[in-house]
């Protein structure tokens, strides 16, 4: 009973912020909803009793997915005029995703959707260890493509926060180690009495 108590309140938190990350005017409260969202996740693997994709998902993608989306956001000036110009024009694409993603949710909940049994007494293996046995053989190439996927954005958010600053002094390099001592320093002979 209390059990189904907790699975209603970490759904309902997870649903409401779903819903506020998508609906937020403002990018940065998206991200924040978006984080909250992570940890009520996490609190239902542990109650189904996977600690370890509880914390994996805590440590990666609040750790690092979504402190990043978070800095990329609050770097960027973004014009909220210019993402409401651009709303009309993308609506129709985005309602097609939409559709196709309520089709493939409501495709796994009833029950037809691709299904395999795992020959593995559940009892017997850790769950870590079951993890990586299956993630490591049966789905490595998908794991492989998700780290380039992440290497990804990570290049293009370092990218689109690099800008030219103008009157700042940069170290240059080149020039420090190609410079010749008589260009550094200057040997004065003083008399001693002067």
């Amino acid at each position: 009973m209390i059990q189904a108590i907790f699975f209603y309140i970490f759904s309902f938190i997870i649903l409401s912020s779903a819903v506020m990350v998508i609906s937020s005017r403002n990018p940065v409260h998206s991200v924040l909803f978006l984080i909250l969202a992570f940890f009520n996740s996490a609190g239902l693997f542990v109650m189904l009793g996977a600690e370890f994709l509880a914390m994996m998902l805590i440590i990666v993608y609040v750790g690092a997915v979504a402190v990043l989306f978070l800095f990329v956001v609050m770097m960027l000036n973004i014009n909220i005029s210019e993402m409401k110009e651009g709303f009309q024009k993308y609506l129709p694409v985005g309602l097609l995703i939409g559709i196709i993603l309520l089709a493939e949710i409501f495709f796994v909940i009833s029950g037809n959707g691709i299904q395999r049994d795992l020959n593995i007494n559940v009892q017997t293996i850790p769950n870590t260890h079951l993890i990586g046995s299956v993630l490591y053989t049966d789905y490595i190439y998908l794991f492989q493509l998700s780290g380039l996927i992440l290497l990804v954005a990570m290049v293009g958010a370092i990218t689109l926060t690099l800008r030219e600053r103008i009157g700042v002094k940069k170290q240059i390099v080149n020039a420090q180690t190609d410079r010749k001592i008589s260009d550094v320093i200057e040997v004065i002979k003083v008399n001693s009495k002067e």
